[in-house]
């Protein structure tokens, strides 16, 4: 049999599960997946952990445990989120140490409702950097306005980084800056750079969802032909420019110092409308010294049926450029369309926290009541 997804990670495309929970921990389907899979990674967000915390009796004991403490909501939220990503830490530790630092993370994100607050996300950072207490994890940090300076003094205490929620080439190019800016003080307050991680998250799908609706919109012939195509354009534009930036001078300089570079990883990569082929933004981004964080539906399908090709992204930035002047010429206001993303998705996390935090709050009443399976309460 091809092993696909080894052919995927030969091309420079780091495998990672946009997923976790106490049920894949607790069965071993995650280790499962790093072995037979060549999973080397883990990210998290909100509604990942609300759907694990809303549907599963694997919390339990924790609940009880946390109900006869009497601690707060948010405190026992942060108690088993931590425990999980701790776990997955240290399941995929083997790849952390095969790749001297580079892959084999996992990541927590800040409280969403802190996206706008810098000081208060910094601050988050640091207590999770502490709690869970793992050299392979990642802060999740968003790159809104606020989250920007955020990125620069958490990575300068030493703290690895995975920045979340980026959909714009301005954006992006703001978080490389950001991400130069914390190394440079790292190495200024005595860190050592070898062991600072951090990637980039481009989200993609989220990008055709949005355009596409606008196309649809438009409804001409050539609005109907550039459906699909605004995401991978958008990523692939991307990564023209994290060439520019890790090829100049000053991230020379930090390299020599044993910094990694801060790869881009592709998140949201499955496909929204049922008309475009189910591992379309895997295939169509593949180059060096990326990840791309799946669902486990997406990476079954590539493992099924998936195609790898050397490169896909770097001899395709003239017709990435010519697709965005294709939208601007029929009306598309590209600019407006990131604004929008951005705005939903801090909103849609903040939701998700939101729906976690009054799921635990029922499941510790019901755990201090002596419920048999707290978690249903939920």
């Amino acid at each position: 049999m091809t092993d696909r997804l080894a052919e995927l990670s030969a091309a420079g495309v780091a495998v990672w599960l946009d997923d976790l929970s106490r049920v894949r921990l607790t069965s071993g389907s995650l280790d499962k997946m790093r072995r037979e899979q060549h999973v080397v990674g883990v990210t998290t967000n909100p509604s990942i952990f609300q759907k694990a915390l809303s549907d599963a009796d694997a919390y339990d004991a924790q609940l009880r445990d946390l109900a006869a403490q009497k601690v707060t909501v948010e405190e026992a939220v942060r108690l088993m989120t931590a425990r999980d990503v701790r776990w997955a830490c240290d399941v995929e530790r083997p790849e952390y140490d095969r790749s001297a630092g580079v892959d084999g993370r996992v990541s927590i994100e800040v409280d969403p409702r802190k996206a706008h607050e810098t000081e208060s996300t910094v601050a988050e950072a640091k207590t999770l950097w502490w709690l869970v207490d793992r050299p392979n994890l990642f802060i999740k940090i968003p790159a809104t306005l606020a989250g920007l300076p955020a990125i620069t003094s958490t990575l300068a205490e030493g703290i690895s980084v995975n920045v979340t929620l980026i959909f714009s080439l301005e954006r992006y190019r703001a978080v490389m800056e950001a991400f130069l800016a914390g190394l440079e003080q790292a190495k200024a307050n005595g860190h050592d750079l070898s062991k600072i991680g951090s990637v980039a998250s481009f989200f993609v799908s989220r990008v055709d969802s949005e355009v596409d609706k606008r196309l649809d919109k438009i409804g001409s012939d050539e609005a109907k032909a550039l459906k699909g195509k605004a995401a991978i354009a958008n990523a692939r534009l991307a990564y023209e420019a994290y060439e520019e930036v890790f090829s100049g001078d000053r991230w020379t300089a930090l390299k020599d110092a044993g910094a990694h570079p801060q790869r881009p990883l592709w998140a949201s990569t499955s496909t929204k409308n049922p008309d475009f082929p189910d591992t379309i933004y895997v295939e169509e981004l593949i180059a060096p010294g990326t990840v791309n964080t799946m669902p486990e539906s997406v990476i079954f399908a590539f493992e099924d049926h998936g195609t790898t090709k050397s490169d896909t992204i770097t001899g395709n930035y003239d017709h990435a450029k010519k697709v965005f002047a294709d939208l601007a010429a029929i009306g598309v206001d590209f600019d407006d369309v990131v604004k929008v993303l951005e705005e939903e998705g801090v909103d849609k996390f903040e939701a998700s926290w939101n729906e976690l935090l009054e799921g635990v709050g029922k499941s510790l009443k019901a755990a201090a009541s002596g419920s048999e399976h707290p978690s249903d309460a939920a």
